[in-house]
């Protein structure tokens, strides 16, 4: 079979057509046509069930609810805001907080970062004492965790751990998530 520009038309195999009527038959249309017209091989088509075809899991809509997934910086940001080519549009240390104040602080630095449209802000949590001198770094430790969680996310594209020249594993680039104005 050949298309009106000469070249060859693939048949179907009877599976792909199965497939592709089972596909079109659960499409509503945008507006009312007339019946397609049978072809050869339509009342054998008809006899198959949808069940016939193996279901592919859907994926739920996001709702509002849940947050969107987090990037990485990406190695070529990372690489432009270490050498000074990309602005670091606010910054935050949270040296000497406590958990909770830290949280808060954080939250309201993501939001006000957020509503001036930074892009780029740099959050230092320091790198909490050595291993073996007790139970430090909580920050170091807990900031990543919160901004993964949903509460953040909505604020936040990403993060990654700083370069050295900007405090390396004791700091995060976050990149701040544009708002949805209308």
């Amino acid at each position: 079979m050949t298309s009106g520009d000469g070249k060859r038309r693939r048949v179907l195999s009877p599976e792909e057509r199965v497939l592709w009527t089972t596909v079109t038959q659960s499409i509503a249309p945008l507006r009312k046509s007339a019946v397609a017209e049978e072809g050869p091989g339509t009342a054998e088509i008809a006899r198959v069930t949808a069940s016939a075809i193996p279901s592919s899991p859907r994926k739920p809509a996001r709702t509002e609810d849940e947050a969107p997934p987090l990037a990485s910086l990406g190695r070529r940001m990372k690489q432009r805001v270490a050498r000074g080519k990309e602005p670091i549009d606010g910054r935050l240390d949270l040296h000497g907080l406590t958990q909770s104040e830290a949280h808060a602080t954080l939250l309201r630095f993501l939001r006000a970062a957020n509503a001036r449209e930074a892009r780029l802000v740099l959050v230092i949590t320091g790198k909490g004492v050595r291993a073996g001198e007790g139970e430090r770094g909580v920050l170091k430790r807990q900031v990543p965790l919160w901004l993964g969680s949903a509460e953040f996310r909505a604020l936040v594209i990403g993060f990654e751990d700083a370069h050295a020249t900007h405090g390396g594993a004791g700091a995060l680039y976050v990149r701040v998530r544009r708002s949805r104005r209308a």
